[in-house]
């Protein structure tokens, strides 16, 4: 399960999509998550099913990476899909009723969507992540804050925290199933057991753990102070983000996605 967290992944390539603008990336995948919310009827989701495959088959990204970017959230979207089933309470007569679980027709519909919902929010931003560098995340992320420096805010090392983070994620998943096959060679037990035993269970993989990712944070700011690094004031980058008729093209698509949403959903 540890293994099929794809969340901070990247996968080189030379499509379309990998050679947009994080920038432009950025700011599609808000707009996305902003649609999906958006759209109330099934028809509006047939436009953003067909825009997400779409990215897919462009993007060539593997069909495997996306089903195991969903393997972790399934329990998630059973025990989604149950409460909003049995606790939505319709207005007519129910579909099914027995001793006090009943379920109506809004029930099923709202738990239809919210499925919908997470499962192309995780598709989604999984595919920001999938085609878009570390490098390239950082630059987009900070070039999107610069206008908010007149405020005070730290773009750069707001950008560069969020990126370091979010690229880790990957490592500390790897260093997690190091030291849980290490600890159940040992005679580690993860799996049997109530609640309280599991999480007692725990606490020899999570101390490893811990001083592992402080160990890493500490060889991460040691690289980077012996590089000189002195944080993004007077910066300069050897490759300068400038916006392509490519840029322009992605643009327009998800112009006309959220321009068909609006319309599904109003009329």
């Amino acid at each position: 399960m540890i293994k099929d967290i794809t969340i901070g992944q990247y996968i080189p390539g030379d499509s379309f999509v990998h050679k947009l603008d994080p920038r432009v990336k950025i700011l599609i995948s808000f707009i996305y998550i902003i649609d999906l919310f958006l759209v109330n009827n099934f028809k509006g989701y047939v436009f953003i099913v067909a825009f997400t495959f779409g990215i897919i088959y462009i993007s060539k990204i593997s069909p495997k990476y996306i089903y195991k970017s969903l393997k972790p959230i399934l329990i998630l979207l059973l025990i989604t899909a149950i409460l909003n089933i049995f606790m939505t309470k319709g207005t007519g007569e129910p579909l099914f009723a027995w001793k006090f679980l009943k379920i109506y027709k809004e029930g099923l519909r709202l738990a239809a969507f919210m499925i919908i919902r997470l499962v192309f929010l995780i598709v989604g931003t999984s595919l920001l992540t999938l085609t878009t560098s570390p490098i390239q995340l950082t630059d987009g992320i900070e070039k999107l804050l610069n206008p908010f420096k007149k405020i005070g805010l730290p773009a750069h090392e707001l950008a560069m925290m969020m990126t370091i983070a979010l690229r880790f994620i990957p490592t500390l998943i790897d260093e997690t199933d190091k030291i849980m096959k290490a600890q159940m060679a040992r005679g580690a037990d993860f799996e049997s057991g109530g609640i309280i035993d599991k999480a007692k269970n725990l606490i020899p993989l999570l101390v490893p753990l811990f001083i592992s990712s402080f160990r890493r944070a500490d060889e991460l700011a040691m690289a980077m102070e012996a590089r000189c690094y002195r944080g993004g004031e007077g910066r300069t980058r050897m490759k300068q983000l400038k916006l392509t008729n490519r840029d322009t093209v992605a643009s327009a698509v998800t112009f006309v996605l959220v321009s068909v949403s609006i319309w599904s959903r109003f009329w």
